[in-house]
């Protein structure tokens, strides 16, 4: 299965050979409800060029994902804040978040084409996703003061309960869940897509689908709905890559993967909260 990270659907964890997502097809285990029928690292020197080490020497492991992760968020986070406290709102901080997250997003697309991680893109696109976000958060705090720390906690209590969901087996993460799940988000991208031409060209008004009303919260609901089901093909390919010895540098991947998806379920939790902040 793949990811809706870009990151994680151009490949999984890499192989030393090439581009090798695991899981990429559905195998005949996961027909079968096993997941791990099939060791994509099987051929991997990764798998077991450190047999003889102490264990977990060169080999990814959960504190491994946990640091990055954390280092990557914290990036966020800084550039957030700096961004806040340094740019007040105005045209120029708009046009200053707006090509941050024009460099963000070409960082993001030559890690998400680069067979190995590199930290130096990974923190660098969060830096400029941070100063976006500061400024983003601090527009929407001007008109619905609190929205920024209610979409915080809001992030938060999504991504813990997929994770408890995820960890309780309550979600089981299968070709078929991974198929139907990618398939309506697809459609969803595609329906977004459409409805912002409409809207650039003035066939849409207010935003279209995405208006500040009862059609735009729904929209948004289903957007953070589809956020918490990439964090679950991240869970899932994450668990993976530990049990399947992938090496230790995949874990700026696995970090770089989750901020991506925990950035998409923020900024969609902002404007929900704006949305019933505007409608109290």
């Amino acid at each position: 299965m793949r990811s809706s990270n870009p990151v994680f659907s151009r490949r999984g964890f890499s192989r030393d050979n090439g581009y090798a997502g695991f899981n990429t097809a559905p195998q005949a285990g996961y027909a079968q409800g096993n997941p791990y029928a099939q060791n994509p690292y099987a051929q991997n020197p990764y798998a077991q060029a450190d047999v003889q080490a102490p264990a977990g020497t060169g080999r990814m492991t959960m504190d491994d994902v946990i640091v990055r992760s954390a280092l990557t968020l914290g990036t966020v986070a800084v550039g957030a804040v700096l961004a806040w406290a340094l740019l007040p709102v105005s045209g120029t901080s708009y046009g200053l978040a707006v090509g941050a997250a024009l460099i963000a997003f070409v960082l993001a697309m030559v890690q998400s084409f680069k067979r190995t991680p590199s930290p130096a893109l990974i923190l660098g696109y969060a830096a400029f996703e941070g100063v976006f976000l500061g400024v983003f958060s601090e527009m929407f705090n001007s008109r619905w003061s609190g929205a920024p720390f209610q979409a915080v906690l809001g992030t938060m209590a999504v991504s813990g309960a997929t994770l408890l969901i995820y960890k309780a087996g309550w979600i089981r993460v299968t070709a078929r869940y991974a198929r139907i799940g990618l398939s309506i988000a697809i459609a969803f991208m595609v329906v977004m897509a459409i409805n912002l031409l409409l809207v650039a060209f003035g066939v849409a008004e207010d935003g279209g689908l995405r208006s500040f009303g009862p059609l735009g919260a729904l929209v948004g609901i289903i957007a953070i709905v589809l956020g918490a089901f990439f964090l679950t093909l991240d869970f899932k390919q994450i668990e993976d890559g530990i049990a399947y010895g992938a090496p230790r540098s995949e874990s700026w991947l696995a970090a770089f993967g989750l901020t991506m998806t925990l950035v998409w379920i923020y900024v969609e939790m902002l404007r929900l909260v704006a949305i019933f902040s505007s409608n109290d």
